[in-house]
């Protein structure tokens, strides 16, 4: 049985984005489009909240990501959801200014993803904050996916 991921927002911009000069976002970008080509090796999924943030900013850009995601299952935000995201903003595992990351996080859970996959270190894909989500999740009945970088999932593949 392939292993489930959800796709952040993060990791569909690095793919499709203009090489940087900057070294590190160049590293992620050449990780992430590693990882995009071994995407067959896992069930993948997005949701709503990817399909708005990917329709964001510049026009060609935009149209890049969303046709990178077009096969991807969009899996439901219900109530079940929206009450996971309010459990997170309220337990402070994210915070209240970023409740679209809380939303990644929610769907994920609720659906039974195995892993999220995503380059936001500042507000998802950091020590501190996946102790936090982990707990409010579990407290809430839901097994908590994994949380890494493309990088992190395919250790030596990359």
């Amino acid at each position: 049985m392939k292993r489930r991921i959800y796709i952040e927002t993060s990791v569909v911009s690095y793919y499709v984005s203009k090489p940087s000069k900057n070294i590190i976002i160049a590293g992620h970008q050449v990780s992430t489009i590693d990882f995009w080509d071994l995407l067959g090796d896992f069930d993948v999924y997005i949701s709503d909240v990817v399909i708005q943030e990917a329709s964001q900013g510049d026009a060609c850009q935009a149209r890049k990501r969303l046709d990178a995601l077009a096969n991807f299952p969009v899996l439901e935000i219900d109530d079940e959801v929206k009450a996971l995201v309010k459990a997170l903003l309220n337990g402070k595992s994210i915070a209240k200014e970023y409740p679209e990351d809380a939303l990644h996080i929610a769907v994920a859970a609720k659906h039974g993803i195995d892993v999220i996959v995503t380059w936001n270190y500042k507000h998802i894909n950091n020590p501190f904050t996946r102790m936090m989500v982990r707990q409010v999740i579990e407290n809430e009945g839901f097994a908590c996916p994994e949380i890494c970088s493309p990088n992190e999932l395919l250790g030596d593949e990359t």
